[in-house]
């Protein structure tokens, strides 16, 4: 497995969890939007996603599906 980056801007740090999201306003209600996150920055990206109540759920990566 690749290692997987924090999608915070600017952080390089490996993800441990993967902030599973999705905008009703664009998607269906089963697509899910992930965006993966260090330990540093796991309540900043959440926070954002809860505000906006886009946050379905958070999970550590190891347990994201295997990519194609």
């Amino acid at each position: 497995m690749d290692t997987l980056i924090c999608s915070r801007k600017a952080c390089h740090a490996g993800a441990r969890w993967a902030l599973q999201w999705n905008n009703p306003k664009l998607h269906t209600p089963e697509r899910r939007k992930t965006w993966l996150a260090c330990e540093d920055h796991k309540e900043t990206l959440a926070g954002f996603l809860s505000a906006r109540s886009f946050l379905v759920e958070t999970i550590p990566v190891e347990e994201l599906p295997a990519s194609p």
